[in-house]
């Protein structure tokens, strides 16, 4: 049965993927009809943060009193509905206000698939099906650019809504494969529900939390401002740096499909070193004086660095909380993700205008320095918190 359900997991994670980047795809040809300012988008951008991130916290509950498989089914036919509604929004307002539904409906899937991928399969799949999240997210924009060449940006939101519709009656005739979580000897797992402040108070949970907000951070800025940075700061026309900026998200797709084959001689602890090794090599390589090649190279490396730090650190949730305490656990990460990337990409963009965008690598190479400590401090407590409760 779990054989059977994986491919379905496989194309939820695409199905993830598929509307992140179809805002910043269509923006430009929305916000005049819309009567929008070009800067606006910032602002769903953050109404959908927000409700991804109300969710994380809700998946927990949720999750236990409907199951994984409703969840997942119900949160995908909620984005679906919201996407239908972006595609006949008139005014901005209105696009704002079905933001809401679609935020709301990708925190809980991300929060619940993520802890059943965790609780089920080996950590190759993890990495494997967040490259499938990034399949999606390339997928998106085709979409879109097909769609804005018919002259039509609503009908690139109706595509990937009924996209959407076909995965959500997928997951409803799925709902008998998916089982409760159950230990190695066969035991089903109660999961455990704790407060924001109990979780708090558990050895690593604090670093845990640091070190999600700091990578996502570090994710976003890298991308959001790659191709600023290779224009501004390197002097490349604005065409080839932004050509240039997807390298970075290709080097997590391309990342993330190498790291599920490295799992099988690392564990989840050594990946996210060796991950943070390789962001450190991209890093220095961007900021080395040797001529666009290197820079070309420094944005695909970091991009590889950054493949298998999200999946280890959700894949071994299980082992450094417990698994009774996975799906509360991951819940809160998650929004602590969320948090990070919705705050600390804005943050360099006013330190940016006001300084330079040259501190743009340095920006990084701090993030990455409070990322690597803080999940050393997280493995070092949860090993000890595991070894007192032995």
């Amino acid at each position: 049965m779990v054989s059977l359900l994986l491919p379905v997991i496989y194309l939820a994670f695409i199905s993830l993927g598929l509307p992140d980047a179809l805002l910043g795809a269509a923006w430009p040809s929305m916000y005049g009809p819309l009567g929008a300012g070009l800067s606006w988008a910032g602002a769903v951008s953050m109404i959908i943060s927000a409700g991804t991130i109300v969710s994380s916290l809700a998946s927990d509950r949720l999750n236990s009193r409907l199951g994984t498989g409703r969840v997942t089914a119900i949160s995908v036919a909620l984005t679906a509905a919201a996407l239908f509604g972006f595609s006949l929004c008139t005014r901005f307002w209105q696009l704002c206000l079905w933001a809401i539904p679609y935020g709301l409906g990708a925190g809980s899937v991300d929060a619940a698939l993520n802890n059943y991928v965790a609780l089920h399969y080996k950590s190759r799949h993890m990495s494997w099906l967040h490259c499938m999240w990034g399949v999606g997210a390339s997928i998106g924009p085709v979409i879109m650019g097909r769609a804005l060449a018919m002259g039509s940006w609503q009908g690139g939101y109706r595509v990937i809504a009924l996209l959407q519709v076909v995965l959500t009656a997928v997951l409803v005739f799925s709902l008998p494969l998916w089982k409760r979580p159950t230990a190695e000897d066969g035991a089903e797992i109660t999961p455990e529900h704790r407060s924001i402040t109990q979780l708090v108070r558990i050895p690593g949970v604090r670093e845990v939390m640091v070190c999600f907000a700091c990578y996502c951070g570090v994710e976003g800025t890298a991308g959001m401002w790659a191709a600023s940075y290779c224009t501004l700061v390197r002097g490349i026309d604005a065409e080839t740096a932004a050509g240039w900026a997807s390298l970075f998200y290709l080097g997590i797709t391309a990342g993330r499909f190498v790291s599920g084959f490295l799992t099988l001689k690392f564990n989840d602890q050594q990946m996210i070193r060796l991950g943070q090794g390789i962001i450190l090599l991209g890093l220095v390589l961007t900021l080395l004086p040797a001529g666009n090649t290197v820079l070309f190279a420094g944005l695909i490396v970091t991009g590889l660095g950054c493949a298998p730090i999200y999946p280890s650190i959700i894949h071994e949730t299980p082992l450094n909380f417990g698994r009774n305490l996975s799906m509360a656990m991951t819940g809160l990460q998650m929004a602590a993700a969320y948090v990070g990337s919705t705050l600390l990409p804005p943050f360099f963009g006013v330190l940016a205008q006001h300084i330079s965008i040259t501190l743009y690598p340095w920006y990084l190479l701090v993030g990455l320095a409070v990322m690597t400590v803080s999940a050393e401090a997280l493995h070092r407590k949860t090993a000890a918190h595991r070894a007192a409760n032995a």
